[in-house]
């Protein structure tokens, strides 16, 4: 990372990760490589009782967990007791990928970096960035005094309502699975241990703990998991977190074949597979199907992996050579991350919060997405005296997510509402960054008179607009972990608001804060829009920026935009109306409310491995906006393509900027069989930044995996011989530039 920026970061970092003093990389000891991690773990384990072990593999929940432990106990997510003796550290977990989080402020006045939501992230198709955001964050749960964070979301996109999503990656598994990587090495660059989560197919919040996720094998390993093998290559967690779900018939944390065979004798994991909070539902099966650990055991119906699991292998049904194994493993992750030789500090550490914030806003300023600028609306130009901001709450902040990933930012929540009933309401808020895009633009156009109006009463809005030389109506949709959204329209008559404001005034920006897709019925009348997400600790200024010019947009989506939610593979959240329901009745029976509980429902994923783009293409359905589109303030070029085949599949061409600004471009390119049928898969990209003139010579090398098919026969991945075709486009519906190569038949191991 030659950037400034990242200099400064890693200063940063070194400073509060150990004691509070500059600390340079020799100074701390080498992390042994994972031959040498799992052989110490074995023989710090040969040394243990069995009650020593039992007491590492179950973990407390703080909040629940008083008088359980002589330790102090930090209101956070998890903990660990060590075993000093041994030199077996104390666990301390946090929450979650977009910063240390304090979700309703268990630890009062406790503040930290907030990222930009997940999709933000992806959106800039950008490792480094990633690894930058996952660097700042860890370090500051070091400086905090946790040494196991709860980050790594890498769970694809497959219905745009999921409430998750704003923490994921997107909907491809490529580019999830890149981005994941980095950002879990940049956490563990920190010497505390990343996740990455939640294994797998946790794709809906609707009946998340009981529903049953249904896939064919093949197409499993090409999509969800084939995001978490990258992202494991790439960042090395320390842990797995398996998930509430079902897949196949059987729960996450204890399906043999998901923790097994795949994880460990496909893939050779090394380190420990941690349940998610209240996922585990037996001992003996969940031990022996491969879970090392459960977390927050207040959270489960009872204490699996403690007294019963001590039977369990007294009794022999989980053979002691297990629970070693589950021991060892916990161990190897705590040792090849350098959490086990690298203590927390005894005190909270001074942050750098100055030089974290200009993390957040380089994030969020490369991830906000320009879907659309007719008539070169945007950048705001000088001769616009009279803005009014209308909506969205512009004035004071920037809307987050809700749920495990919220952060109470630095400079508190200017808004924060207590939910009164659903799923989340016991974790829950909504609350917004004090990041006012209104104060923003203010500086940034000193010499405009910007007002702000609620939007509240359309009409008024209209006539403030009227009266302006531009309307920049802020539109928001909350969404959270625990809960999806009941459909893809703006809630609280926006849509209506955003028409109004646009008939009254030609000239309107439409400033989208939303958790992912949602529907724009006036797109027609509105000549830009600009895809701002959940922004972060820094969102207004990274807003107000784009919107100026002061930085060229260059997001691109990671996520694929319906035009109607009819295009989606289910045209609705599965199981929200049965939830109602039992809701209802509960609410109408509330003395029998525990008996109107949802059962274990199915959700059968018939797209396959054809998750997002490749869904709409397999049936030639055209979405409002494609996946990696978005648009620049300059204009590139492609010139000069050569593809090569053969062995290995890669593309070279000149990338030129053509226009009067500097900017930066993402090229892709996206491959299938020729003749085949099948969709065309994202098969490489770069994010490629370039001064007004400027060329640069790029080559795009594609990722086997993604050209190859999975065949369950051999098993593992299959290149078939032959004719390919390769289209090196702006996003995935891009076909300008096509071309065909011949590729060498090729086998590899799942």
């Amino acid at each position: 990372m030659p950037r400034p920026l990242a200099i400064a970061l890693a200063a940063s970092c070194a400073f509060a990760g150990v004691g509070g003093g500059t600390v340079h990389a020799q100074a701390l000891p080498a992390i042994p490589g994972a031959a040498t991690a799992q052989s110490r773990a074995e023989a710090v384990v040969a040394k243990m009782t069995l009650d020593q072990k039992i007491a590492l593999v179950h973990g407390l929940f703080p909040p629940m967990a008083q008088g359980k432990t002589q330790n102090e106990l930090i209101p956070s997510a998890g903990h660990i007791d060590g075993i000093p003796e041994l030199g077996v550290p104390l666990v301390r977990e946090t929450d979650a990928s977009l910063g240390v989080a304090n979700q309703v402020e268990q630890r009062k006045g406790d503040v930290a970096t907030a990222l930009p939501s997940g999709l933000a992230t992806a959106a800039t198709f950008d490792p480094d960035i990633a690894h930058e955001g996952g660097m700042m964050i860890g370090a500051e749960a070091r400086a905090k005094r946790f040494n196991v964070m709860l980050a790594g979301g890498v769970n694809l996109t497959r219905d745009p309502w999921n409430g998750r999503n704003f923490e994921y990656l997107g909907e491809d598994p490529l580019l999830a699975g890149d981005m994941a990587g980095a950002h879990i090495a940049g956490i563990q660059s920190n010497r505390i241990t990343s996740t990455i989560k939640h294994y797998a197919l946790n794709s809906q919040e609707t009946g998340r703990t009981v529903v049953d996720a249904r896939i064919g094998e093949a197409a499993l390993r090409e999509s969800d998991l084939l995001a978490f093998e990258i992202a494991i290559e790439k960042g090395q967690p320390g842990s797995v977190m398996c998930a509430y779900n079902k897949v196949n018939g059987d729960y996450a944390c204890e399906n043999h074949h998901l923790l097994t065979d795949v994880l460990r004798t496909d893939w050779g994991y090394k380190g420990w597979v941690m349940s998610d909070w209240g996922a585990v539902h037996s001992t003996v099966k969940a031990a022996n199907a491969g879970l090392d650990q459960e977390s927050g055991q207040e959270l489960d119906k009872s204490v699996f992996f403690g007294a019963a699991l001590k039977q369990a292998v007294e009794a022999g049904t989980v053979p002691e050579t297990r629970l070693d194994q589950m021991v060892t493993r916990y161990l190897t992750g705590l040792i090849e991350t350098g959490a086990y030789d690298t203590p927390v500090p005894e005190h909270a550490q001074p942050i750098p919060y100055g030089v974290h914030a200009d993390v957040a806003q380089r994030a969020a300023e490369a991830g906000i997405v320009l879907l659309k600028n007719e008539g070169g609306i945007l950048p705001l130009a000088d001769t616009a005296k009279r803005i009014v901001l209308i909506g969205g709450h512009a004035d004071v902040g920037v809307l987050s997510g809700g749920g495990s990933s919220q952060v109470r930012s630095v400079g508190g929540a200017p808004i924060e509402i207590p939910l009164k009933s659903g799923a989340a309401a016991s974790f829950a808020r909504v609350t917004y960054h004090a990041s006012s895009p209104l104060k923003a633009l203010r500086e940034a156009a000193p010499n405009a008179d910007i007002r702000y109006i609620d939007g509240s009463d359309p009409a008024a809005a209209a006539r403030a607009a009227r009266d302006a030389d531009i309307a920049i109506v802020f539109a928001t949709q909350w969404t959270t972990e625990a809960e999806d959204a009941p459909n893809l329209s703006l809630p609280r008559d926006q849509d209506a608001l955003i028409a109004a404001v646009a008939e009254a005034q030609p000239h309107t920006v439409a400033v989208l804060e939303t958790g992912g897709p949602v529907l724009m019925p006036w797109i027609g009348q509105v000549p830009a829009i600009v895809q701002a997400w959940y922004p972060g600790q820094r969102g207004g200024q990274a807003i107000a920026n784009i919107l100026t010019g002061k930085v060229n947009p260059s997001g691109r989506l990671p996520i694929t935009f319906p035009e109607s939610a009819a295009q989606a593979p289910r045209p609705s959240p599965v199981g929200l109306d049965r939830l109602n329901a039992l809701e209802a009745q509960a609410a109408a029976n509330p003395a029998d409310a525990s008996d109107y509980q949802l059962k274990s429902f199915p959700v059968d994923y018939v797209e396959g491995s054809d998750v997002g783009y490749r869904w709409y293409e397999k049936k030639d359905e055209t979405p409002l906006f494609s996946f990696g589109y978005g648009l620049s303030y300059t204009q590139f070029a492609y010139r000069n393509p050569v593809v090569t085949g053969g062995k290995t599949l890669s593309v070279s061409f000149d990338v030129v900027n053509t226009g009067e600004r500097a900017g930066s471009d993402v090229p892709q390119i996206y491959v299938a069989k020729a003749g085949s049928g099948t969709p065309m898969r994202l098969a490489a990209f770069r994010r490629v930044t370039l001064q007004p003139g400027e060329t640069r010579h790029v080559t795009l090398t594609a990722e086997p995996r993604i050209v190859a098919d999975y065949d369950t026969d051999l098993p593992g991945w299959r290149i078939a011989g032959g004719e390919y075709r390769v289209a090196l486009a702006r996003n995935a519906t891009d076909r300008k530039m096509v071309f065909t190569t011949q590729l060498d038949p090729a086998t590899m191991k799942p």
